[in-house]
């Protein structure tokens, strides 16, 4: 139970502090709001964390998926490989644009898609794979991508949880043909809202800015059809501030969950394992625990430790996908993804932890024993 002086751990605490809100004043008194030197600037900044890629600007993770899988001329009638552990965004991007969902089942260490399920998958009809890079950890690409190359497939990178993340010193958003991220609040970096596509073709990149533009690169001058999914100047200097810091902040959530794996020695409780040569960024610190889960994430809970199940529904069992499937007689086979969403549970990670609190993360969760 916590002790009447000690303030419950939250789960997430993001960070807006006065250089944040000094770049959003400076912006709004600037008059120039929207699509102009701010976001080109954070552009250009945010290209360091992905090899140089291109980076487009947008609205939120979602429209970046949205708009990257619309650029690659994905649509009715293609079929696009996706985990169903992992946030609906990536599973409700494929269906924007009219095409099929084909869920495939998750590694169990990486939550991410599995390369052999992938490859059991693939169909005439394929024409991407989407890795998600899930709660920081990169996915399988040293497999997945060889996989892509013999089916001439795209790939997709969801790396909305995964800023800075690699594997073998190749950064998530630089291994397909075009990755994604996400700058809502709770993220390893913000910008309020919004949203970033990264790729090495500059083709790709220019249809991409006339796709959150309206179609129109010079004002009235539209060129195909679009829509707004623009990023604002106060987002992208918020965003500017935060990619100063993100560096430092990673290295501090990669030392708390070392921190962590080292004074966490529930038997009841696995912490999180790293695949190698990947560089996990840790976004969530997702422990498993076997028993009843409920009830340690209450004892936790009492304990004064944030807690949280992302994500307790596959997104195979979410009504919009679940209830077409049933019509249509599809059903998925996906053990590795049923059991992990019975079974984790994500602890408080973020940068601004104590020592103090991190102890008494590590307590409450040696506190669940063996038997739950």
């Amino acid at each position: 139970m916590t002790s009447i002086n000690e303030q419950p751990i939250p789960a997430a605490r993001p960070v807006i502090g006065e250089e944040e809100i000094e770049a959003a004043v400076r912006v709004l008194r600037s008059g120039r709001v929207v699509q102009g030197p701010e976001v080109a600037a954070f552009e250009e900044g945010f290209s360091d964390l992905v090899d140089g890629r291109h980076c487009v600007a947008v609205n939120s993770g979602t429209s970046a998926l949205h708009l990257l899988l619309l650029a690659l001329g994905i649509g009715p009638g293609d079929e696009v490989i996706v985990p169903s552990f992992s946030f609906a965004a990536s599973a409700n991007a494929v269906r924007l644009v009219g095409a099929d969902v084909v869920f495939a089942d998750i590694e169990p260490g990486s939550y991410g898609l599995d390369p052999a399920a992938v490859e059991a998958a693939v169909t005439p009809r394929t024409a991407a794979i989407m890795p998600v890079h899930l709660y920081g950890h990169p996915a399988a690409m040293d497999k997945l991508m060889p996989i892509a190359e013999k089916h001439k497939l795209a790939v997709v990178e969801d790396a909305c949880q995964a800023h800075a993340a690699a594997l073998n010193g190749t950064p998530v958003g630089a291994f397909g043909a075009g990755g994604t991220f996400s700058f809502y609040p709770t993220k390893n970096m913000h910008s309020l809202e919004g949203g970033m596509v990264t790729t090495a073709d500059a083709e790709l990149a220019r249809t991409l800015r006339l796709l959150r533009n309206q179609g129109m690169e010079q004002r009235y001058a539209n060129e195909i059809v679009g829509a707004n999914m623009r990023m604002t100047d106060v987002a992208a200097a918020v965003g500017r501030v935060q990619l100063t810091k993100v560096g430092g902040w990673t290295e501090q959530r990669r030392a708390n969950a070392a921190y962590l794996d080292a004074h966490i020695t529930a038997p009841s409780v696995t912490t999180p394992p790293v695949a190698e040569g990947a560089r996990h960024v840790y976004h969530q610190y997702t422990i498993r625990v076997r028993g009843d889960r409920d009830a340690a994430m209450a004892k936790l809970t009492e304990a004064g430790v944030g807690n949280a199940v992302y994500y307790p529904t596959p997104i195979h069992r979410l009504k919009p996908y679940w209830e077409p499937d049933q019509k249509a007689g599809r059903t998925w086979d996906l053990p590795e993804t049923e059991r992990a969403a019975a079974e984790v549970v994500s602890l408080p990670v973020h940068p601004s932890l104590s020592e103090g609190e991190l102890a008494r993360i590590a307590d409450a969760v040696n506190a669940l024993g063996e038997n739950l």
